[in-house]
């Protein structure tokens, strides 16, 4: 998703995942050019949409919203196809203990947030995707 996006000249200074909010259609848009290609899932347009990422944007009080509009922008493109949709899930992006100040409990938390958004508006599947680090894979599930 961010690399098509980058590729449609939205630079990588602001928050892919607040676009959920401010550009629907290019969301969605981008959802059926993946179907029509033959994609069979489609991942949602929430990979950095944690507490801990979105607050570098001043975002953080959105995480739900842009979370759950993100689950439903995918599941409206999906619909006419009777494809899959994936809730996206990236790693914090802070270091979470022993390596940072993060606790373990905060870092739950934050999954526990973004995860919840993308279950109510109505995921298939939740793919955890490009953890470098295990224990904070395993906080997330």
């Amino acid at each position: 998703m961010g690399t098509l996006l980058y590729s449609k000249g939205i630079f990588i200074n602001q928050s892919y995942d607040e676009l959920n909010l401010s550009q629907p259609d290019l969301i969605r848009n981008i959802h059926h050019e993946y179907l029509q290609a033959g994609a069979e899932i489609v991942e949602t347009n929430t990979f950095g949409g944690n507490s801990f990422r979105l607050e570098r944007h001043g975002l953080r009080e959105k995480v739900h919203d842009i979370n759950f509009a993100g689950a439903k922008l995918a599941k409206e493109a999906a619909k006419s196809f009777d494809a899959w949709v994936a809730g996206s899930v990236g790693p914090l992006g802070i270091r979470i203990e022993p390596l940072g100040k993060v606790s373990f409990q905060e870092a739950q938390d934050a999954f526990r947030e973004q995860i919840a958004a993308l279950l109510e508006g109505g995921v298939d599947v939740l793919m955890l995707e490009t953890f470098g680090y295990v224990e904070e894979l395993h906080q997330a599930i």
